[in-house]
């Protein structure tokens, strides 16, 4: 999209909402944002839309936008793919406010239009404390890996089964436990990606490999996660199929975030665990690798951050010093510049 000037043929008061989200997008889209961002804008702004009806955007003002979000904390009931409608997070919200600023500022820089989100306050929201698994914790999620519970029945004696995909889903925890990939970049993984000789594992650049902003990287599985994953597909017809996804379901499909969501919180009912979900694997990778004399730079690049906030907060909790840790890698003090 041209940037408008002065005296071009398109202007703010001829732009519905609707052709404005549709811009926006496309912009955003050659912008090179990854898709998940894209996805993200998308449904908030066109729910808005759904919202507000499609009006020129030349009529919003504050108040539609502080309207909106007050809807949002105290009358809106979301339906989730889990089925629950619990309201939204202070944080989801806060994500809201987030896609205001981005639409109407691109409006803005584009066509000289009244930003109406920057007198929008930034609804506040408080961070919740990184959760982790303990040992005990991983024990059992592994145990519930291949047994079912126990039965009761008034018939004959109570009695466990194994599990068909018992196999799989001990690969998929200790491949989650072992390399703090996020939901999508596991569920991105074929074959071809994972390295069973050295544990090397690629997370290909690009949508394809399911990385936050599109950033691959390399990362590592150990002797104990690499036996499960051979083991795994040692059982599977495609297992020597490069091209094949690492992780199916039960239908032969790949799998996505959702429905790696919810079988990790099935595994964690059964274990008889509580706050079982992908992302907490991703935490307790990064503090047992910094409790365990790894440093903040390596564990920045294995999680793919691209700055070093987050790594420093788990250095916060790991209680490992993150200047110290600089003190020892500093390049120009090793080289004695």
């Amino acid at each position: 999209m041209n940037r408008s000037t002065p005296g071009s043929a398109v202007n703010a008061n001829s732009l519905s909402i609707s052709k404005s989200i549709d811009g926006f997008l496309k912009f955003k889209t050659a912008e090179g944002l990854s898709q998940r961002t894209i996805t993200s804008y998308e449904f908030t702004l066109n729910h808005w839309l759904k919202h507000i009806g499609d009006r020129n955007v030349s009529d919003i003002q504050p108040s539609d936008l502080t309207g909106y979000l007050a809807w949002l904390r105290t009358e809106y009931k979301p339906v989730r793919f889990n089925g629950s409608t619990e309201p939204l997070s202070a944080k989801s919200i806060r994500n809201v406010w987030v896609t205001f600023r981005s639409f109407f500022g691109w409006l803005h820089v584009e066509f000289k239009y009244p930003n109406p989100s920057i007198e929008v306050t930034a609804p506040k929201f408080q961070k919740h404390p990184v959760e982790t698994f303990t040992k005990e914790d991983v024990e059992k999620i592994m145990k519930a890996c291949v047994y079912s519970r126990e039965s009761q029945t008034q018939e004959r004696k109570k009695f466990i089964m194994r599990r068909p995909s018992g196999n799989r889903d001990q690969a998929i925890v200790l491949t989650l436990l072992d390399t703090g990939l996020r939901a999508t970049e596991l569920c991105s993984l074929t074959v071809n990606d994972v390295d069973l000789k050295t544990g090397k594992i690629t997370v290909r650049h690009g949508l394809a490999g399911g990385a936050k902003g599109g950033k691959g990287r390399t990362v590592y599985v150990g002797k104990v996660a690499r036996k499960a994953i051979w083991r795994y597909l040692a059982g599977r017809e495609d297992g020597d199929d490069v091209r094949a996804p690492l992780f199916i379901s039960h239908a032969d499909k790949p799998f996505n975030k959702d429905s790696l969501r919810v079988l990790i919180n099935r595994l964690g009912d059964r274990a008889q665990v509580k706050g079982v979900y992908p992302h907490k694997f991703r935490h307790t990778f990064a503090i047992t690798y910094l409790r365990s004399g790894g440093d903040v730079f390596t564990l920045q690049a294995l999680l793919g951050h691209g700055s070093l906030d987050m790594v420093r907060h788990y250095a916060q909790i790991a209680e490992v010093d993150v200047e110290q840790a600089h003190r020892k890698a500093s390049p120009a003090d090793n080289m004695r510049l």
